[in-house]
């Protein structure tokens, strides 16, 4: 069943350009590992925080995803650009009107 992770990182003031660029560099890896979508964004009321949008294969996919290398760079990149503060959701697709 799909799974759906979908979050918010804050981050240090000034930095959520520097974060997209990490999180939005090309990694044909997580596809292969069975990533769906990955969308990253940041809202112009709360620019300080980066919304991220996931969508796996499954659950397993994505525990699996975050021991490629590649990802594990990317979170050491990343890890001094966040605040801490983390939301979200996490769960499994039921539907959707867009597809059978």
């Amino acid at each position: 069943m799909t799974f759906a992770n979908v979050g918010t990182l804050g981050v240090q003031p000034g930095k959520a350009e520097e974060l997209v660029a990490i999180l939005t560099r090309r990694n044909p890896e997580m596809e292969q590992a069975g990533c769906l979508v990955y969308e990253v964004g940041v809202s112009q009321e709360e620019p300080d925080t980066v919304c991220v949008v996931e969508l796996w294969e499954s659950t397993e996919a994505h525990r699996a995803s975050l021991q490629l290398p590649s990802v594990q760079a990317a979170i050491g990149e990343a890890r001094p650009l966040l605040t801490g503060e983390m939301g979200g959701y996490r769960f499994e697709v039921a539907g959707s009107p867009l597809r059978d």
